[in-house]
């Protein structure tokens, strides 16, 4: 099959999953069925029509508006399929078609879930969390040398979710307030399930600093004060993305850059 074949089907592929990724990110946090009432209008109930469910067409052809009671539609939706239209082709063209091409691609998505419902609600839902630990852990035995193997997945998953809880629970006793919710714990323990104790150590660092820019950057704009809630799981995901093609290489660089001067 000609390349830019391929390259067309994995965008298309991706753009449609990124379709039924929108219904999860809005109805997930609702505790509503994926599956019924089929896609209609939030607003007037109307289903909707196979012409307006084609990934990002429909939304440019509607302006962004829903045909029969004119609500406006959240340019988010074309935005989380374009998303996953474009980690699919990235990740095909850094693996390959291949089983870690599979196994990265479902994390990848599961990833994108995760970061706009925490954006949006801050909440990280059982249902995608539990379950991607468990399915991380278990593709760990099968996959080839580069992935990391079943030992490196359970450590992750164990110091994910217990170390993360133990500095929460910590933090709680200290400052009598909340530091991070367990979604985040959950959350952290399927990262390390995927991608193995040493790169979820370097995806906790990384998106503290990152939360820690972003929280002075709020403050000092006014936007929020100390006690503004930040999406940690937004950035857990978004750091986790990065590390699903650079892991390895960002964990060597950092051993090397201080431990082996």
């Amino acid at each position: 099959m000609p390349e830019p074949l391929i390259f067309a089907l994995v965008a298309a592929v991706g753009l449609a999953v990124g379709s039924f990724l929108n219904v999860c990110i809005y109805r997930l946090p609702r505790h509503e069925s994926l599956l019924l009432p089929a896609s209609h209008c939030p607003a007037c109930g109307r289903a909707l029509t196979w012409y307006e469910n084609i990934p990002v067409l429909s939304w440019v052809a509607l302006r962004g508006r829903c045909r029969t009671c004119g609500t406006r539609i959240s340019v988010m939706y074309p935005l989380v399929e374009l998303a996953a239209g474009a980690i699919a082709v990235a990740w095909y063209v850094h693996f390959g078609l291949s089983f870690l091409f599979a196994s990265r691609l479902v994390f990848a998505l599961a990833l994108l879930v995760l970061f706009v419902i925490d954006l949006q609600e801050r909440i990280l839902p059982n249902m995608i969390t539990v379950p991607g630990a468990i399915v991380g852990l278990a593709l760990s035995f099968f996959g080839p040398p580069e992935q990391p193997g079943w030992r490196d997945s359970f450590i992750g998953l164990l110091a994910g979710g217990g170390g993360l809880w133990l500095l929460a629970e910590v933090w709680l006793r200290v400052r009598h307030e909340e530091g991070m919710g367990l979604g985040d714990v959950k959350m952290l323990a399927m990262i390390g399930a995927f991608l193995g104790w040493k790169v979820m150590f370097l995806t906790v660092m990384l998106s503290s600093v990152l939360g820690s820019v972003v929280g002075f950057a709020i403050i000092a704009a006014r936007i929020g004060d100390r006690k503004y809630q930040l999406p940690f799981g937004t950035f857990l995901a978004l750091v986790a993305l990065v590390m699903c093609l650079a892991g390895e290489p960002a964990w060597s660089w950092y051993v090397g850059r201080f431990f082996y001067r």
